[in-house]
């Protein structure tokens, strides 16, 4: 039975790693997967997933205009698809997780999500949002603050240093102004 599922976490938790290992190993076994990713983080490389220990994968992009049911219907009469890997989902609007909800249950197809669960300023994306609100299944991807404690939140710092307090939700790139945090140390990070 096909599921939607959401596998979330901080920055650099190896979320792209899984995705990629996970597709992967359907190929290991003779079945096809339909990769897609965020069109402007062109960090690996335009259409690439890539992982920080060297991975990486040709996908398909979206954004936000695209019709993601639509868009896995057209695969899907292209030929064998098994399951769909999202990579960079904190970037889907509502709109597109529903639309991702309905391929599951109308075209039978599995969805795998991968994302940031929330900002550095501790909101939730609203693809991710939708994601905690819709999937059939959902799965943390831990890694650890620097106390050993597991990291749940993350902070953005600036050109000084020093952790960002505001500025727009999505910043493409820069892994290393990303620090990943459990909450009480986030709250000390951002003084609060």
């Amino acid at each position: 039975m096909a599921k939607l599922y959401f596998h979330y976490s901080t920055m650099n938790a190896g979320k792209s790693t899984l995705l990629l290992q996970a597709s992967h190993n359907y190929h290991e076994r003779g079945m096809q997967s339909y990769l897609l990713t965020a069109r402007f983080d062109n960090r690996a490389g335009e259409g690439t997933i890539g992982s920080r220990i060297g991975l990486h994968s040709k996908a398909d992009t979206f954004d936000a205009s695209d019709d993601l049911f639509e868009k896995l219907r057209v695969r899907l009469t292209q030929g064998d698809c098994a399951c769909v890997f999202i990579d960079e989902a904190q970037f889907l609007t509502h709109d597109q997780v529903w639309q991702l909800a309905r391929a599951v249950d109308d075209l039978g197809v599995p969805v795998m999500c991968y994302g940031l669960r929330v900002d550095f300023r501790g909101n939730l994306f609203p693809g991710s949002a939708t994601l905690l609100a819709l999937a059939d299944e959902m799965r943390e991807i831990r890694t650890i603050c620097h106390c050993g404690k597991k990291a749940t939140m993350v902070v953005r710092l600036g050109a000084d240093g020093k952790p960002a307090k505001s500025g727009d939700q999505v910043q493409i790139g820069g892994n290393e102004t990303y620090v990943s945090l459990c909450r009480r140390h986030w709250r000390e990070a951002i003084e609060d």
